[in-house]
């Protein structure tokens, strides 16, 4: 027969991991902008830091300047990447409900950089 304790330390367990594959799930749903130029460039990343989307306004298209574009969709994305990454530590932090040692980081855990 288990040992109580580790009987209720695996119920815990298997919380957590049924909280961490919702909360995988919800990151799927979850959307945040990155913008450059003041919004010339909008760039939109899922949780999963999945790029969905960039908008890129006719004004910065004006100068044909190449280089300069690449580089404001580089910094969009960045920023939305950034934030998404950010958003994505408090939905699994709260997933997996206080029992990881303060800066352990989830996603290099779960095979995620």
């Amino acid at each position: 027969m288990a040992n109580p304790l580790e009987a209720r330390m695996m119920k815990k367990i298997q919380q957590m991991q049924a909280d961490i594959t919702r909360a995988q799930e919800e990151l799927k749903d979850i959307r945040v902008e990155g913008t450059a130029a003041g919004g010339l460039v909008t760039a939109v990343v899922n949780g999963l830091r999945a790029l969905i989307d960039i908008k890129i306004e006719k004004e910065a298209l004006a100068d044909d300047d190449l280089e300069m574009l690449e580089d404001l969709i580089v910094a969009a994305v960045a920023g939305a990447t950034e934030e998404a990454t950010r958003k994505s530590q408090e939905v699994m932090a709260g997933a997996a409900g206080g029992m990881l040692p303060p800066g352990l980081n989830l996603d290099s855990l779960l095979g995620r950089i």
